[in-house]
């Protein structure tokens, strides 16, 4: 990751992060959410830490550091992701993207109880734009008679992914200052993540077989190693080499694409309170990023998804 450009790390986050929401639907109906995520990031976590064996990176940790790596991954990869998938099969993947920029303020509120994170005026004017702009556009949803219950789950599955992500986020947060490294923090939290989604699955009575259906096959190798290990790694070299605030700009632009991917792949039709939410979270956005009103313990929390 090191050896490409910053463009083209940037490229390959935002063009890798906003499709993964798509990649998802071809997941969804034929297994259970719970058995789709365990899978996924039960691969991810296999290949990071194999990474880690690859580069003679050190595996050995205290039970406490395990502890901050379960608790940074059941959240970040295990539940938040349990909860996106749900969602999924209410509102159009493109909604449950955009639903993430309300994110920095949640995280931004956590971090200022949790570590002190001061949080500037236009930090917070920015995390109150980006709600606001989620509401307008579910708001469209919410009105169709015919799907408004659908709809209201998916957008309360929704805010509970963003609440779940940011818990683990904040242990994220806690890590990198911390200086844990990061490949092994990775690779553990997914391997826990996908650990607290099999204890669901198993617990639950849900049925633990492989389908036999190509596109799940190819949407698993998707999500795993490009949408989990390849871009988290890229996003992180662009956070070492820029800071959280250009690096950031990546969660201005995934919610748009993967809005744009719906109405290509998923027949989502958006109307005018639509357009002027994406403006308003969009807007949120960029003064969330501005490098005065960045928190970096935040940061972590834009870009998890």
């Amino acid at each position: 990751m090191h050896k490409l450009r910053n463009w083209q790390l940037f490229a390959i986050c935002v063009l890798t992060w906003s499709t993964t929401w798509h990649a998802i639907t071809y997941q969804i109906g034929v297994t259970t959410p719970e058995f789709a995520v365990a899978v996924r990031f039960g691969l991810a976590g296999l290949a990071a830490l194999g990474w880690c064996l690859w580069q003679r990176l050190p595996l050995r940790f205290g039970w406490r550091d395990h502890g901050w790596f379960a608790l940074q991954g059941v959240f970040m990869y295990g539940v938040s992701y349990v909860c996106v998938y749900h969602a999924e099969q209410h509102v159009p993947s493109g909604l449950v993207a955009v639903g993430y920029s309300g994110s920095p303020l949640i995280g931004g509120i956590g971090a200022a109880l949790l570590f002190g994170t001061a949080m500037s005026r236009r930090f917070v004017g920015g995390g109150v734009l980006c709600v606001a702009g989620v509401a307008l556009i579910f708001w469209p949803e919410f009105g169709q008679a015919s799907g408004s219950a659908s709809a209201s789950l998916g957008a309360v599955y929704t805010v509970v992914s963003v609440l779940l992500a940011t818990v683990g986020a904040l242990a994220a947060s806690r890590n990198r200052a911390r200086a844990m490294p990061l490949w092994p923090s990775m690779g553990f939290g997914m391997l826990y993540g996908a650990a607290s989604s099999l204890v669901v699955v198993v617990a639950s009575g849900q049925p633990v077989a492989l389908p036999a259906v190509a596109s799940w096959w190819v949407a698993l190798f998707y999500l795993a190693l490009a949408g989990s290990v390849m871009t988290f790694a890229c996003y992180l070299t662009l956070l070492e080499r820029l800071g959280a605030g250009p690096a950031g700009t990546v969660g201005v632009m995934t919610p748009l694409l993967a809005l744009g991917v719906s109405m290509v792949f998923e027949n989502y039709q958006p109307d005018v309170l639509t357009a002027a939410g994406v403006a308003l979270a969009v807007l949120g956005n960029v003064l969330i990023l501005r490098r005065a009103g960045v928190p970096g313990t935040v940061k972590v929390a834009v870009a998890t998804e």
